[in-house]
């Protein structure tokens, strides 16, 4: 084997064994009918909407802010397909229902028509 595929191998294991020592813990630390600390709990109801937010903020700054909603068409998909995730993010309150039917949207307007 070459040196490339030996460290490939190698990066592939180790990405593996954090990735399972990351989700294994929490049941390792908390699993045997020990209470969670209130800042746990806190942290798990906080977390997932803050992430979603800073995704949007981010998105927000990077796509709109360089949309010109006057020329031909410009900008148009993006502001349908977060419409369509709020809307019905609103409406399901399913968070990867929202984000999978935006994401089709925003696809096939890019796609097919703009």
């Amino acid at each position: 084997m070459s040196e490339q595929t030996i460290y490939i191998i190698i990066m592939a294991v180790a990405t593996c064994a954090v990735t399972v020592g990351l989700r294994a813990f929490p049941f390792l630390l908390f699993g045997s009918g020990k209470k969670c600390p209130p800042v746990i709990d806190y942290i798990g109801k906080v977390l997932s909407p803050a992430a979603i937010a800073m995704l949007v903020i981010y998105c927000w700054c990077s796509t709109y802010r360089n949309s010109d909603f006057l020329s031909s068409g410009a900008g148009i998909p993006e502001l349908a397909a977060s419409l369509v995730t709020v809307g019905l993010h609103l409406y399901k309150r399913n968070p990867l229902l929202s984000i999978i039917c935006g994401t089709a949207v925003y696809m096939i307007l890019v796609q097919k028509i703009f």
